[in-house]
């Protein structure tokens, strides 16, 4: 396995990064997750536009977006799979122990995995934690993951692969790694980016898509939703059978069958939407 690391790629056992970047000591990082399909990236010009928004959402310069391109195509053609999890890292670099950050600049490391195609379905939880809106990174991409890790724990430990969080007032938001739409009536819902959720990709290109209205959602919703699905970068359109201890029957249900038809079509259609 090749991996890039500030400049140029590197073998996986010497690709190492300083134990005092402040990535690893306070998570003063942020991060991108791209599909790549035969060493071709999906949507990756959206990634990138969403790292720099999470970089300046930090105080991070801007990443040299040229770079991370060579960086990306590097590390793809270094390592053939057929599906595969390209991951964008960018840290504030070496620095102090403590919040504050050095001068030495910021790292950038890509790395690759092979990963497999989700099943058209899966099982979620809701979880007692909840995100903070108002937070100073509510909405950013950063590598402080611990409460996602925690969350996903809970769901595994029930049978589930996503937990889904509140806000803290209440309102339906997301998952540890993904944006959730609901079908109520009907109509397609997901809750808008006022309520701290991340700004998914595969969210915003499923709301073009499907005409998907944004809307204040009470956690309850999950409740009596006809219908509730995933997206994210490995999930595109994934229908949920189970949400706790309730079983959504026929799932995938019209709606969400219809969403994942419209994201297959068109996905296939361009490589960077």
């Amino acid at each position: 396995m090749k991996i890039w690391v500030n400049g140029g790629l590197r073998d996986a056992d010497t690709a190492l990064v300083s134990v005092l970047d402040h990535g690893l000591t306070v998570g003063d990082g942020i991060f991108e997750t791209v599909k790549a399909t035969g060493g071709r990236t999906f949507a990756l010009t959206r990634h990138l536009g969403r790292l720099t928004r999470s970089a300046r959402g930090l105080g991070l310069p801007d990443p040299d977006l040229d770079e991370v391109r060579r960086a990306c195509t590097a590390v793809l053609d270094a390592n053939p799979m057929e599906l595969g999890r390209l991951r964008i890292t960018y840290t504030g670099g070496l620095s102090p122990l403590g919040s504050d950050r050095g001068d030495a600049g910021p790292t950038l490391v890509v790395a690759l995995g092979e990963t497999a195609r989700r099943p058209d379905t899966t099982a979620a939880v809701t979880v007692p934690w909840t995100r903070n809106e108002r937070s100073a990174v509510a909405g950013l991409k950063t590598t402080s993951y611990a409460e996602n890790v925690v969350a996903l724990a809970r769901a595994h430990e029930q049978g589930a692969t996503e937990a889904l969080f509140a806000n803290t007032t209440g309102a339906l938001c997301e998952g540890t790694g993904s944006n959730v739409f609901v079908v109520v009536d009907g109509e397609l819902h997901t809750p808008p980016l006022s309520s701290g959720c991340l700004a998914g990709i595969t969210r915003a290109l499923a709301v073009e898509w499907t005409g998907a209205r944004e809307s204040e959602l009470p956690l309850d919703v999950l409740e009596r939703a006809d219908e509730i699905f995933l997206t994210s970068t490995l999930r595109d359109v994934q229908a949920v059978h189970r949400i706790d201890g309730r079983q959504l029957a026929d799932a995938p249900g019209p709606v969400t069958a219809k969403a994942m038809r419209i994201w297959d079509e068109r996905a296939g259609e361009r490589l960077d939407p």
